[in-house]
């Protein structure tokens, strides 16, 4: 290696080693937060073409004076710590998406969580839309870039981005999205909005 280098040229293989790292693909955090029972755990399953890792644990009567449930009465199970999924967009972007749990007394891992994230999806329940201001709260005072993506569920009145924007106090610049966590199609939109935001609030 030595005599490579006094002679100004590259060891064998060398090149083709640099060549394969310039064609890797970028690898990339994304948290996704929000309320108890918005549809975290729905999002990532959707969309991840692992399987995901969940850490769901069976709801009990212990839950009962924290845990509301009264919009989605059929909810039987809750994250306790993150979900974890991944998705490869293309053939040179992966994203590594990072479930929050909803309950406030699991807050204090969220700061573990986005850590070298780029950015969050913050999903949002139009029936209980005050579930989803902590999380804006949170990312409004880290800084972190955001989208808000409403999780529009069955049953329920369909409302325009613009009229959630107005209702969340959401500043203009911040995208705001209307999806269904069981479709792909719409989980993906949110979240190639959430990358083209934090690239142009963070093109670093």
């Amino acid at each position: 290696m030595d005599e490579v280098r006094a002679a100004g040229g590259t060891a064998p293989g060398v090149k083709e080693w640099q060549e394969d790292l310039s064609q890797a693909p970028i690898s990339t955090k994304i948290v996704v937060a929000g309320g108890f029972g918005v549809g975290k755990t729905t999002l990532v399953g959707s969309v991840s073409e692992i399987e995901p890792l969940t850490t769901e644990a069976l709801m009990t009567q212990a839950s009962e004076s924290t845990d509301d449930i009264a919009s989605t009465p059929e909810k039987t199970t809750t994250t306790v710590a993150m979900d974890f999924g991944r998705i490869t967009l293309e053939s040179d972007l992966v994203l590594y998406l990072f479930g929050t749990p909803g309950q406030q007394r699991f807050w204090f891992m969220w700061d573990d969580l986005v850590r070298g994230a780029i950015g969050a999806v913050v999903m949002a329940d139009t029936r209980r839309l005050e579930d989803c201001f902590p999380a804006l709260d949170y990312f409004e005072s880290c800084g972190y870039p955001y989208v808000v993506a409403v999780n529009h569920f069955e049953g329920t009145t369909a409302y325009e981005a613009e009229d959630v924007r107005e209702a969340l106090s959401v500043p203009r610049h911040v995208p705001v999205v209307i999806m269904d966590a069981r479709e792909r199609p719409t989980v993906l939109k949110s979240l190639l909005a959430l990358v083209s935001h934090a690239l142009d609030v963070t093109p670093a």
